[in-house]
């Protein structure tokens, strides 16, 4: 036990545990982006969403985990971020990024604005309602926030970070869990290259077709 507890208090666990909780969210978001683009096919969405509801207790069994999943994943990365930070607390005199790409850079950034956004979200569409809100009523609910061009371009921009923060992500998890062979690194790139836009662009779609009268009610 207290091994386990020593090999997780390093940075090599830290980084497994948002390994396993990143992959966890990544599968999520796949079935969300799924879910999300039934709004192409007429009545499918409130289909879907009433089914989601009609699960139940297995449904917020799920959210559990995935908030348990959310919360260790922040908590593991700020660790690993406040541990970086100590062992340099002396700023470069000249800083060069050479080893690491832009995404890699910017995961302090693209992390904190994916959380803001699930926050805005989850209050837009699970814990609140707006003006226009109807009870029930999921296609007709999204077709009514996404007819704002600011509310679209606020979803497009978390979407394009999320792509960013998946592509670090999924690239940074793979050598977590040990697929990290100079052989394979071309490909690694690729695979997480496509997830990673197939992901954003799969969940962007839907605010554009809306706001393009692609679908509309």
């Amino acid at each position: 036990m207290a091994r386990s507890t020593i090999a997780l208090a390093s940075s090599v666990g830290k980084k497994v545990v948002m390994a396993v909780t990143g992959a966890l969210m990544a599968l999520f978001l796949v079935m969300h982006m799924l879910g999300n683009l039934q709004i192409f096919e007429p009545g499918r969405l409130d289909k879907y969403a009433h089914f989601l509801k009609s699960t139940g207790e297995l449904l917020w069994a799920f959210r559990g985990v995935m908030l348990l999943a959310l919360i260790l994943h922040v908590i593991m990365a700020l660790s690993v971020w406040i541990s970086d930070w100590k062992a340099r607390p002396v700023g470069y005199k000249m800083k060069k990024n050479i080893k690491t790409g832009y995404a890699a850079r910017t995961m302090i950034i693209t992390g904190p604005i994916i959380l803001a956004y699930i926050v805005y979200h989850l209050m837009m569409f699970t814990w609140l309602s707006f003006p226009g809100y109807q009870e029930g009523t999921v296609f007709a609910n999204v077709n009514y926030a996404f007819s704002s061009p600011v509310i679209v371009a606020v979803y497009v921009v978390a979407m394009l970070a999320l792509g960013m923060h998946l592509f670090h992500g999924l690239w940074s998890m793979l050598q977590s869990l040990g697929i990290n062979h100079p052989k394979f690194r071309g490909y690694r790139k690729i695979a997480t290259t496509i997830v990673a836009i197939l992901i954003a662009l799969g969940f962007i779609l839907v605010p554009l077709s809306v706001i393009f009268h692609i679908v509309h009610n």
